[in-house]
């Protein structure tokens, strides 16, 4: 199993994302609101104030979405995010982050072998 949190950084694609995770069979996912850094630092802090200039065209926040995927969905998950998405080597995409786990609880999942 893989932990996959996902940085959505256009908001518009929230809807099209979780209906990929729905057809691969991924549910579960927790959505949250999430905001950057800079845009944080550009707004909240007045030191960094000169950097609202540079966020004008940006968007104000996130969406993470924090889901638990069975190895084998990996790579149709990443195919599928950056079909909606477009590369995520591209700038203003979003971050994909997969993380191996070494338990889960709290989640179905296949039922456990007995012995």
């Amino acid at each position: 199993m893989k932990l996959v949190i996902f940085i959505l950084n256009k908001e518009e694609y929230l809807d099209q994302v979780l209906e990929a995770f729905l057809e691969l069979n991924i549910s579960g996912a927790t959505v949250l609101d999430s905001v950057g850094m800079g845009r944080i630092l550009a707004h909240d802090i007045p030191i960094f104030a000169g950097f609202q200039n540079l966020l004008q065209d940006t968007r104000p926040g996130n969406k993470t979405i924090f889901t638990v995927v069975p190895e084998k969905k990996i790579e149709p998950l990443t195919k599928e995010i950056e079909h909606i998405t477009g590369s995520l080597d591209n700038p203003g995409s979003g971050v994909l982050i997969i993380l191996p786990l070494d338990s889960v609880k709290g989640i179905p999942g296949p039922p456990a072998k007995e012995v």
